[in-house]
């Protein structure tokens, strides 16, 4: 049997990432791309209510949405492209820039795979890490992406040929160190770190004397989680019947050139402080 893939980002159609994704993936299965006329960074899991959208084909299998967010894309294209049968695996990317602890809330890459898990197809999120003179606003440069295509060609043939299995309304995050593979230590299972957010903008003003800000300037600072109310992790271990493994955040893999791969699930409940709630809604 045929298999499918079904491609987007938050980049553009036009990323080198997105580009190259597709050119490799395509020795593994038939891959079906839907991806914004625009980038679309930080744009989270919006979806667009407000205006119709235009599905435009650029190629077979091959297509732009204009003008959507990579939710948008996704919900669009499964409706369109996949209304008699869903895709087989969902991939978001390769984004241009990380995506790591809670700036997973902000990212359109993520949100694509969410919204793949919303519909119950398998779906990951793959972001590499940019170190380099051109920066993340630069979507055409054509970088080296060995290391990240061969890891998620890999893990898309384990998953399409059932040797993994994400599980339902759950989604992968994987981020690729800015190496060379020969570079790379291997692949670590990690939580997801915890960022020092500083919620400053900087303002300038246009010549005409109008007042503007730009987000999305403040240094990347991390520290360790503490951990203490987790049940599943005691000193620094994560412990699950008879396994035991370290805790390492992604921020810290990807720091020490090893491949993140974090698992998600759409399920937000926060089942630690679930009987503190309990007991105060008693009291009501």
């Amino acid at each position: 049997m045929n298999k499918t893939i079904f491609l987007t980002n938050d980049d553009g159609y036009f990323s080198q990432g997105l580009i190259a994704l597709r050119n490799t993936l395509s020795d593994i299965a038939r891959v079906v791309v839907v991806a914004p006329a625009h980038e679309k960074s930080a744009c989270g899991h919006s979806l667009c209510v407000s205006k119709p959208l235009q599905l435009i084909e650029l190629e077979r299998d091959f297509y732009k949405l204009d003008d959507g967010s990579p939710t948008d894309c996704v919900y669009v294209g499964l409706c369109e492209l996949f209304s008699t049968e869903k895709p087989d695996l969902l991939i978001s990317g390769i984004n241009i820039g990380a995506n790591l602890g809670e700036d997973t809330t902000y990212s359109g890459t993520v949100a694509g795979a969410i919204e793949g898990a919303l519909h119950g197809i398998q779906s990951i999120a793959i972001s590499q890490f940019i170190d380099d003179k051109h920066g993340e606003d630069n979507k055409l440069v054509n970088r080296d992406f060995t290391l990240a295509l061969d890891t998620i060609k890999q893990l898309a043939s384990d998953i399409l040929h059932n040797r993994y299995l994400i599980g339902h309304r759950k989604l992968l995050n994987i981020n690729i160190p800015a190496i060379p593979k020969d570079k790379c230590k291997g692949i670590q299972a990690t939580q997801l770190g915890y960022r020092i957010y500083n919620s400053k903008a900087q303002d300038m003003q246009s010549p005409r004397g109008q007042k503007y800000h730009w987000i999305g300037l403040n240094p990347i600072q991390w520290q360790e989680r503490n951990n203490i109310d987790n049940p599943y992790i005691k000193n620094n271990h994560y412990i699950y019947q008879d396994m035991q493994m370290p805790v390492v955040n992604d921020f810290e893999a990807v720091m020490n050139n090893y491949v993140s791969i974090t698992p998600m699930q759409l399920d937000m409940t926060d089942y630690v402080c679930m009987q503190t709630l309990h007991s105060y809604c008693a009291k009501r």
